[in-house]
This record gives C-alpha cells, sequence and structure tokens, in this order.
C-alpha cells in the first residue's frame, strides 16, 4: 500500500482545510517547495497535491508553486483542485505533473474523463469527495444527489487510474479513516481506490492493510505528518519498503 503524503495550496501556502472548511483553515509552511523536497527526502513514493483555490474558484492561482514542485522533485506527482476542462488537464500533464485528478467534472462531465483517460492511460484520476455516502464538488461547497459508490462504478473500463476516496466528514479530524465507506467504494468498481482522509496515527494506516485486497492500493495523509502523529519514514518501514518509482502512467505497482 502506497503512502502519499498531501500538501494542500492556497494562497501560495501549504495548509490543511477541517472537514473541507475554508473558514477553518490551518498554515503549515510558507514554503512548499522546501516542504515537498522533505517527504521526497523521508522516502515518499508520490506526492499529492490540491489546489484548494482552484477548487474552489475554478482558477488557477498556484500554478507557479505548483510548477516549482514538479521541477524539484524526482519523484512524480499528482494534483486535483479546479481541474475542469480538458485544455486545463493538459495544460497540467504537459508541465511535468504525473497524473492529474478530476472531481467535479467528473459528475459534471463524465464524458470528458473517459475522452482524457483514454488519451493518457494511466494519468487520470478520479476524485470522489463524498458526504454521508453522497457526492459533494466545487470544493465540497455543492452537495449532489448522487450516491459516490455509484459514481465509482460508472467509470469501470473507461481506463480511469485510480479514485481518490475522500470522506469529508474525516477529513482534517485525525479521527481514523471511515472503513466502511472506503469498503463499499472498492466493492463497488474494480478500479484502484487510494483512500484520503481521517488519518490520524500509524494505528490508523495499518488498518487500512485490511482493505488492499478489496483493491484500496494507496493512502494520502495530511494533517497527520505536519502535526507528528505519523512519522514518514516510520510509516513506510512498517506498510512496507517503499517501491521503486513507477514509469508514468504505469499504476501503482503490486499500492491513495
Amino acid at each position: 500500500m502506497e503512502i502519499i503524503p498531501a500538501i494542500d495550496l492556497l494562497g501560495g501556502q501549504c495548509v490543511r482545510l477541517h472537514q473541507g472548511d475554508y473558514d477553518q483553515v490551518t498554515r503549515f509552511s510558507d514554503d512548499p517547495v522546501a516542504q515537498a523536497l522533505e517527504w521526497q527526502r523521508q522516502g515518499a513514493s508520490r506526492l499529492h497535491l490540491v489546489d484548494l483555490d482552484g477548487a474552489r474558484s475554478g482558477e488557477p492561482t498556484n500554478d507557479r508553486v505548483v510548477k516549482a514542485i514538479t521541477t524539484a522533485l524526482s519523484i512524480p506527482v499528482q494534483l486535483g483542485g479546479g481541474v475542469r476542462t480538458a485544455e486545463r488537464a493538459e495544460e497540467l500533464l504537459a508541465f511535468g505533473l504525473d497524473r492529474v485528478i478530476l472531481g467535479t467534472v467528473a459528475v459534471e462531465q463524465p464524458e470528458l474523463v473517459r475522452q482524457l483517460a483514454s488519451r493518457h492511460p494511466g494519468r487520470i484520476i478520479v476524485g470522489i469527495d463524498a458526504k454521508q455516502g453522497r457526492v459533494a464538488t466545487r470544493g465540497w461547497i455543492d452537495e449532489s444527489p448522487i450516491e459516490a459508490t455509484a459514481l465509482a462504478a460508472s467509470f469501470e473500463g473507461s481506463g480511469v487510474a485510480a479514485i481518490i476516496s475522500t470522506d469529508i466528514a474525516t477529513d482534517g479530524t485525525l479521527a481514523g479513516p471511515n472503513l466502511d465507506s472506503l469498503r463499499a467504494m472498492a466493492q463497488a468498481s474494480p478500479i484502484p481506490v487510494i483512500a484520503s482522509g481521517g488519518i490520524g496515527s500509524l494505528a490508523d494506516l495499518l488498518s487500512l492493510l485490511s482493505l488492499v485486497p478489496l483493491g484500496v492500493s494507496g493512502v494520502i495523509v495530511g494533517r497527520a505528518l505536519y502535526d507528528g502523529q505519523v512519522d514518514l519514514a516510520e510509516a513506510l518501514q512498517a506498510i512496507g519498503p517503499a517501491r521503486l518509482q513507477d514509469p508514468p502512467g504505469q499504476g501503482f505497482g503490486s499500492i491513495t
């Protein structure tokens, strides 16, 4: 199972939100590039970026920082937040990102996701953010009537590389992952599932190992790393040796 450190960008700074609330922001660093390099130094095999400004407004206000991170790192970097057009996805892939994550557009324009997945095999991820089982979009501001598991199932056979399943109720809380929700997501689709939200301890990470046979191939960790609740190097050793970097588009290996 791949452990993927997260850097959430807001106004060019490294932050975390509590349950997706933009009014509950904790700032951890004003130098995201240095933070990204630190996660790489500690053994991360992949980095997860979230453009919170982009998720809320759809405007790419953090591109300078994103480009600096992809240039500085040798490990693959994936990004989500505000990627709502084919042009934007193509732009991000062109300036160094290994994978882009489509959330809102997966609900509003699912055919566009399929087209991009066909055009860029292994480089398109669907982000499904759920509140009480239903999908939330546009930076978690809007709620839809669509069941998260139904959306996951709809992309079977599309060529999507993975599904990032985020439980909004646990995100940023350190209260532990929603194992029932993750199990349901993994059973709904054969696409690999990357868990996101709620990790607060090494025990939380270990609890996910029981879901690996169902298709939970990785986990994104944010606040727990910054608060010191989880030591990345220790976690990588506990879960298993960090795997060799996959070439772009080759999947997670045998892991978000």
